[in-house]
This record gives C-alpha cells, sequence and structure tokens, in this order.
C-alpha cells in the first residue's frame, strides 16, 4: 500500500510542477494521468499494483464529478447564461434525446446480439458530456462567451437528467418489478431524481451561504477553513440527495448556481479549496482508470466497439447538436465546435458500474464499448482542444463568432 501512495504522490508532485505547461500544450491533465497509470501499472513498468473495485471507483469517479459540477456552476457567468440560455435549451432538450435515439440505432447495427433494453442503456450512458475533460473549453477566454457558458450548462445538467433514463432502463433491462403500471414509475423516478436533487441542492445552497456571511461577518472562519467549508457543501449536497433517492450531480449544479446567485462573501476564495480538491480527484480517478481498468478490458476489444466509440465522439453526438442549432445565428464552424466537444467521462463511468452490479445482460460488450469511448475521447478531445481553438480564435476575435446574440433566432 505505501509503495503505491508514495508512487501516486511523487507522480502527483511531479505532474503538479509542470501544470500549466501541460495545459498550454496539446496534452491535457487526463491524458497525462492515465498514460502514466498505465505506465507505472501492470502494463507498463508492474509498480503501481492498484486493486480497486467497482464500488471504490464508483465513489471516486461520483465524488470527482459532484466537485466539478459544484465549482463550474459557482464559476459561471450568471448573466451571460441568462443570455444564452436558449442555447443550452436546445442542446439538452433537441440533442440529447435525439444523441440517445442515433445511439441506439447505431448500436442496434453493430452489436445485433444485445437486447432493446441494453443497447438503450449503451446509448444513454454514453449521451451526458463531462464538465471535467471540457473544462479546457470551458475556462478558455478565447472561445465566445455564450458558447463556453452553453457547453458549461450543458455537461453540468445532462448528467442528472440521464440519470432516470439510466436507471428506468436499467430496472426494464434487468426485468425489475414496476407494479404493472411502467409509466407512473417512469414519472415517478423522473420526479424523484430532478426534483428532489433540485431541492436539496437550492435549500442546502441558502443556508451555507447564510451561514457563510454570518460566519465571515464575525470573523469565526478562519483562512485555513474557508476552502474546506466549500468541499464539504459539495459532497453535503451530493450525498443527501443521493441519500433521499435524488440525483445528487443535479444537487450538485444547481446548488453551485444558487451558491453563486448568493454571491457569498469572499466566494473565488471559497471555491479555491474545492476546486484544487476537484482537481486532485480527477488525477486519482483517471490514474486509477489507466492502471487498473484498461489492463482488463484491453484484450476484449473489437474492430466493432472502436467503430462504435469514434461514432458516439462524432456523428452520434455532432450531428444531434448541428440539428437542435439550426435557427440561431451560430455559423457552421461554431456548431460543428459545440458538437466536438462533448467529451465523455466521469457520467460514463459512473453509469458502467451500476449496470456492472446490476448484472444487465451483455455486460462484457457494454462494459468494454463504454471503456474504449471514455479513453479515445480523453485522448481526442485532450489533444484537439487546444488545436481547434487556435484555428478559430483568429474568426472570433474578427467578429465571426455569434458572441451574445447566438441564442437569437436567424
Amino acid at each position: 500500500m505505501y509503495e503505491n501512495v508514495a508512487l501516486i504522490a511523487l507522480f502527483a508532485f511531479a505532474y503538479a510542477c509542470v501544470s500549466q505547461r501541460v495545459e498550454r500544450s496539446v496534452l491535457s491533465g487526463p491524458i497525462v494521468f492515465i498514460a502514466g497509470g498505465l505506465l507505472l501499472g501492470p502494463m507498463g513498468f508492474g509498480l503501481l499494483d492498484l486493486r480497486i473495485g467497482a464500488e471504490a471507483l464508483r465513489i471516486l469517479a461520483e465524488l470527482t464529478l459532484a466537485m466539478v459540477l459544484f465549482t463550474d456552476a459557482a464559476s459561471a457567468d450568471l448573466g451571460m447564461a441568462r443570455r444564452s440560455a436558449k442555447l443550452p435549451t436546445r442542446l439538452l432538450l433537441i440533442g440529447l434525446p435525439l444523441t440517445i435515439i442515433l445511439g441506439f440505432a447505431l448500436a442496434a447495427l453493430f452489436f445485433p446480439g444485445l437486447g432493446l433494453a441494453e443497447l438503450a442503456l449503451l446509448a444513454a450512458i454514453l449521451a451526458p458530456t463531462d464538465a471535467a475533460l471540457g473544462k479546457p473549453v470551458v475556462t478558455n477566454r478565447a472561445v465566445p462567451d455564450d458558447m463556453r457558458e452553453s457547453l458549461n450548462l450543458e455537461s453540468g445538467l445532462n448528467d442528472g437528467i440521464c440519470v432516470p433514463v439510466v436507471l428506468i432502463l436499467l430496472g426494464v433491462a434487468t426485468g425489475a418489478d414496476i407494479d404493472g403500471r411502467p409509466l407512473h414509475h417512469v414519472v415517478e423516478v423522473v420526479v424523484e431524481e430532478i426534483g428532489i436533487g433540485l431541492l436539496t441542492g437550492i435549500a442546502l445552497a441558502f443556508a451555507a451561504a447564510f451561514a457563510l456571511r454570518t460566519a465571515t461577518g464575525r470573523g469565526w472562519l478562519t483562512e485555513a477553513w474557508s476552502g474546506i467549508a466549500v468541499v464539504a457543501l459539495a459532497a453535503a449536497s451530493f450525498a443527501a440527495a443521493q441519500a433521499l433517492g435524488g440525483s445528487g450531480f443535479i444537487a450538485c449544479f444547481v446548488g453551485g448556481l444558487a451558491f453563486n446567485a448568493l454571491r457569498p462573501p469572499e466566494k473565488h476564495a471559497l471555491l479555491r479549496g474545492a476546486e484544487g480538491t476537484g482537481e486532485a480527484l480527477a488525477f486519482a480517478t483517471w490514474v486509477v482508470f489507466g492502471s487498473a481498468v484498461i489492463v482488463l478490458i484491453v484484450d476484449r476489444i473489437t474492430v466493432a466497439v472502436v467503430i462504435y466509440a469514434l461514432l458516439s465522439l462524432t456523428v452520434v453526438r455532432m450531428v444531434p447538436v448541428f440539428l437542435s442549432l439550426l435557427g440561431t445565428k451560430l455559423s457552421t464552424a461554431d456548431r460543428l465546435f459545440i458538437g466536438w466537444f462533448g467529451p465523455r467521462g466521469l457520467a460514463s463511468v459512473v453509469f458502467a458500474i451500476l449496470i456492472l452490479d446490476a448484472g444487465v445482460p451483455g455486460i462484457d460488450t457494454l462494459g468494454v464499448t463504454i471503456a474504449v469511448t471514455i479513453l479515445l475521447s480523453v485522448v481526442l478531445h485532450g489533444l484537439s482542444a487546444n488545436l481547434v481553438i487556435a484555428s478559430l480564435s483568429a474568426r472570433w476575435r474578427g467578429g465571426g463568432a455569434s458572441s451574445t446574440r447566438a441564442d437569437t433566432p436567424a
């Protein structure tokens, strides 16, 4: 155990020393983390032996995503989000359902041995985009504000929206009893997951903002604990919503937005601790993925799996996004840009472990396809982010981008 801890700690320290250099290059943090896990793990030098179970990996991925969702929402430009609200609305209400439908149709062609419920599960699990992997884009000021905030809001909400979809399909795939009232069951799951998540996130954000304002005003809060407070709030939002039967992801993102709107004193200082915690958790998650997950699937990768994964990252995502944004003042290049930057990551990891635990039929094919799609997403989106932004930034600076008017019908 101590050898593993020492290796991971030294790796983290080494990356910290060159982190800014990496972020400015064609690489990304997750690419480096996965590569490090591969090199140090059983497929490389065999120095790192992480025998982590599915439950532990799920908790790690959930906490990472919870922290990223909360901090991204709490740091969002709410004024810009309101002005460009039609873009993420289109992406979520039109683009997301079309993505699941197209993903299902193509999966039926490539994996004829899977049942309808398993095919739909695969499509739903790979539909949500990853807020953490999308950070190089949504934090890059060269990207027009409306596009950045739209991608941020989309990735923050589609995880939670897909939770009830995955749970309903999981019940169908495993033959769970739904009391002979499928429509009632569907409505109940959707209302509970989204409604409880919304209420929990907002309630805790209001209570926390009031408490922090009081504590800061009276000088009760030390500098060292100010960063820990938001880490605890994000974790509590996620865990409380999950315990009550709601979506912790919805709770974290909506709670972060509410916390942002309430403008607690020294908000940016408060968020630094949570941002650092999110980065550290993401580091651990991707190192584990590279060291302990890839080794389990490498011998089961097929041509069909690779082709479907590539289509999932391109056609399955980009065509629905392009169609959903027709009628806006976004250019063709802008619509393609938004369609391409829909990376798959932590949410898909969490959903994959859920179906693994449930013993869904065809889990081998599903698990390998999801893992390969995530791996390709980390590499392809990570390598292309700065390059694509650099190629389009001159046009954006010259007024070719839609700016804040992108949501206005043409």
